[in-house]
């Protein structure tokens, strides 16, 4: 808008017109000064590539002669985490079947005294999970 006798002012360069106080854009296009979209880099590549993850085969249903009981604890520690949870299947890879039956076993190993609560329990008694 121009009002009485004012010219308008020309854009600066890069068709971006700065606001008082506002936005200005950094010099190197994306967040963080990293160049953004693909082939945008000095050396002008692709990029990262995505390699989709491998896909996880239940160990249970590999190996058939493994019993999933709440008396073998050492086994059932590698499906808790640090903080004395249960693992969820997509971290695991255990199928839904044998991650029932895994959750089952947890809990009667934690009814027993064998398997902590929370993480409070591992601190109090020292146990390594």
């Amino acid at each position: 808008m121009t009002t009485g006798n004012q010219a308008p002012r020309p854009a600066p360069a890069g068709g971006f017109t700065p606001r008082p106080g506002g936005f200005t854009p950094r010099p190197g296009g994306g967040p963080g000064g990293r160049p953004s979209g693909p082939g945008a880099g000095p050396g002008g590549g692709r990029g990262r590539r995505f390699y989709p993850p491998r896909r996880r085969v239940c160990a249970f249903c590999v190996e058939k002669k493994i019993v999933i009981d709440y008396k073998n604890v050492s086994m059932l520690r590698r499906y808790l985490t640090e903080r004395a949870r249960i693992s969820p299947r997509r971290r695991s890879g255990t199928c839904a079947r044998h991650q029932r039956i895994l959750a089952e076993a947890i809990k009667r190993a934690r009814l027993l005294a064998m398997l902590p609560f929370t993480p409070d329990h591992i601190r109090a008694t020292g146990w390594h999970g």
